[in-house]
């Protein structure tokens, strides 16, 4: 099996069976079946990671393979969103982007706060996928464009890009209130969220791209395992091309200091 995608709000992987037939330049001509995994706390995961190269692409009819050596995806089959660099002139050859959008901000544990734009009916979606601890939604405008001039312009103080290891770094951390509560009160927010992803850690976890463990939950893009008594945060991201076989890592991992009390 190949790890060819990756669900951010519910927690899961998208799977593949290996051996999709694919032409020299990594054109796919046969698609198989797309599996889902649900990655639910408490399952118990035991796969080791074999050979890593494109995820290919995922259609309606089932999954197209690509045997090119560029991971997650190559040439061929990566993919950019276009919306993700506007800053209010369209980079498209006609503006699309009609529906009310929202302008938010994000907070991850403990202290970094991002501006952000989405379609106003994908606000929770969007913070989930993200994996935000706290949001204000400040506006809603009429169109994209006018939201990504607002975000371009907020995003001089504050950021609009949070990576993941900063996110990972803060799993086991909270929000640090008085900042956050000091950041709202220079807007007039139209609501406020907070979100439980039903985990919480008493410690940093390690930074691994493994698939073997019991999982303790989902935050967004990370996945977090505990494996022989270490902690680790996953990117799911960093999963997608690899292929899968059954059986329990044999890979040296990093443990932290409490697998050895």
């Amino acid at each position: 099996m190949q790890v060819v995608g990756y669900d951010s709000l519910d927690g899961g992987l998208y799977l593949a069976l290996s051996g999709g037939a694919t032409l020299g330049d990594g054109t796919p001509t046969d698609p198989t079946e797309v599996e889902y995994l649900p990655l639910d706390a408490g399952d118990e995961l035991a796969y080791r990671l074999g050979g890593r190269h494109c995820a290919g692409t995922v259609a309606d009819e089932g999954h197209y393979a690509c045997e090119n050596d560029d991971a997650p995806h190559c040439e061929y089959h990566r993919s950019t969103w276009v919306c993700a660099r506007c800053r209010g002139t369209c980079l498209k050859d006609e503006m699309d982007c009609f529906d009310d959008h929202a302008v938010y901000l994000a907070a991850f544990a403990p202290d970094v706060f991002k501006v952000g734009v989405t379609k106003e009916w994908r606000l929770d979606t969007r913070l989930r996928e993200q994996g935000a601890d706290r949001a204000a939604h400040l506006r809603t405008v009429e169109n994209g464009r006018i939201a990504r001039e607002i975000e371009s312009e907020l995003a001089r103080e504050l950021t609009d890009r949070v990576r993941v290891p900063t996110k990972r770094a803060g799993l086991h951390r909270r929000v640090d209130a008085e900042q956050w509560e000091s950041l709202l009160a220079e807007f007039d927010p139209l609501d406020t969220f907070s979100f439980d992803y039903g985990f919480s850690l008493d410690s940093r976890p390690m930074g691994e791209t493994i698939a073997a463990g019991r999982v303790i939950g989902t935050k967004g893009r990370l996945l977090v395992l505990e494996n022989a008594r270490t902690t680790y945060a996953v990117d799911m991201r960093d999963l997608v091309g690899y292929e899968l076989r059954e059986g329990e890592s044999d890979r040296e991992l990093q443990s932290s200091l409490g697998a050895f009390g």
